[in-house]
């Protein structure tokens, strides 16, 4: 059979395997290897190998079928492919040492050759690790997290003196003033503050009149459920233009990530990388297998574990068989729309929900640059509303939720992330982040 041209190279360091893409394969080493070749006139045929020395590679799990002719296994997830620049080194390197030294120490000088670009080779015989079996997780006995926005006891304060301050309800009416409590309580997420001020300014109530402000106040309050609002949006329609001040994120955000963010034990460096925070334990409630499972699973998908059970801490508490009444399902509460996106047949089944929430973390990490606040805002409200208030939504429980998961994750706040996942947003340049360090 002919084989094609090597068209790319793929590491992986998890499992301990290089795949080679177009090409023939062979055992070096005791690496396990796996190949994916196109015979002319076919379709794509897979083998996998493992060797026990450098002369001789025999099928694995698959040894009813000969090498090259077994059945398509279920391949692992996305790998990263060689650049680009590297591939005429490895055609070369693959058709003179087939010529001169036979196929195994052509591979040998071809992984020599990867290791040089940065993409080292498995150092020992190590087999693929064996991924626990997520059936049958126990329900948790913690309760579930608390549903429903709920804001802080002082934005209540705020808002109940700016109506009293509107009304003049024990107060002496003051409705410029009441108009700023609500804005204040407004940027804070709370839904009734974002529909009066809204309200005082379609009506004129002691304030300017701006009907395109309050269609964006009264949007963001009926989004989060406020049936008022959104009788009053019906009759503004959409807003338009960029939202106002009264929705964009408090300073005090600068404040809320500095209680979160551990110090650095020693002042660093001007221009100095910031040093890797150390991951916190797994959650006490969460399953050992999970735990496992996440560990192996999540440099995969290039992300940190800790970051991806503190998403599945907040979503579900570790509860496989969890349902919102928005139709969340899993412990990674997949929509419908979002296991569509990303492949999930069954969202009800633990591996696939839990390899859907993480496919679906690495693309907003890449969409938003790394920024682990505007991914986690993205995950709970939708990378729409993130886009269209340039920012965390001035959403209670969305707020909540964020700050949530950056002190589940031990204060991360910034995350490596694949360019080639996505485009990042056009909307990152306009993004306001108080608590983001600059």
């Amino acid at each position: 059979m002919a084989s094609a041209s090597v068209t790319a190279v793929r590491v992986l360091p998890t499992w301990r395997r290089v795949v080679v893409m177009g090409s023939r394969s062979w055992g070096v080493g005791g690496v396990t290897l796996e190949a994916e070749v196109r015979q002319p006139g076919a379709v794509r045929q897979y083998a996998v190998w493992r060797t026990a020395s450098r002369q001789a590679a025999r099928p694995l799990d698959f040894a009813a079928c000969p090498p090259r002719r077994c059945p398509a296994p279920d391949l692992p997830v996305p790998t990263h492919p060689l650049p680009a620049r590297s591939l005429p080194a490895v055609r070369s390197a693959l058709r003179l040492q087939r010529q001169r030294l036979g196929a195994a120490a052509g591979l040998a000088l071809v992984l020599a050759l990867l290791a040089a670009g940065g993409l080292a080779p498995a150092r020992a015989q190590l087999p693929p690790p064996v991924l626990p079996t997520l059936d049958g997780l126990p329900r948790p006995n913690t309760p579930p997290p608390e549903k429903g926005p709920v804001v802080p006891a002082r934005v209540e304060r705020w808002r109940q003196e700016a109506k009293a301050l509107e009304h003049g309800d024990g107060l002496p009416r003051d409705p410029v003033r009441a108009a700023e409590l609500y804005c204040r309580a407004a940027r804070h997420g709370d839904a009734e503050a974002q529909y009066s001020l809204a309200w005082m300014k379609t009506n004129s109530r002691g304030i300017e009149r701006n009907e395109a402000e309050a269609a964006h106040l009264f949007a963001a309050a009926a989004e989060q459920g406020y049936t008022q609002a959104g009788n009053m949006l019906a009759r503004l329609g959409q807003p338009l233009g960029p939202p106002p001040a009264c929705l964009s994120p408090p300073e005090e955000d600068r404040a809320v990530a500095a209680s979160i963010v551990p110090p650095p034990s020693r002042p660093a460096a001007p221009g100095a990388v910031p040093p890797r925070l150390a991951p916190p334990p797994p959650p006490r409630n969460a399953p050992e297998a999970l735990v496992r499972f996440v560990q192996l699973v999540a440099p995969e998908y290039q992300l940190e574990p800790h970051l991806v059970l503190a998403f599945i801490a907040a979503e579900s508490n570790f509860d496989a068989a969890a349902l919102s009444p928005k139709n969340a399902q899993g412990l990674m509460q997949l929509i419908p729309d979002t296991a569509a996106r990303f492949g999930v047949r069954n969202a009800m089944d633990p591996v696939q929900n839990v390899r859907g929430g993480m496919a679906y973390l690495r693309w907003l990490l890449a969409y938003f640059e790394g920024d682990v606040v505007l991914a986690a805002a993205a995950y709970n409200a939708g990378e729409g509303a993130v886009d269209r208030y340039r920012g965390v939504p001035p959403y209670a429980e969305t707020r909540q939720y964020v700050w949530k998961i950056v002190q589940g994750a031990g204060g991360l706040m910034t995350h490596a992330f694949d360019a080639q996942v996505t485009r990042p947003s056009p909307r990152m340049p306009l993004m306001n982040r108080p608590w983001h360090i600059r």
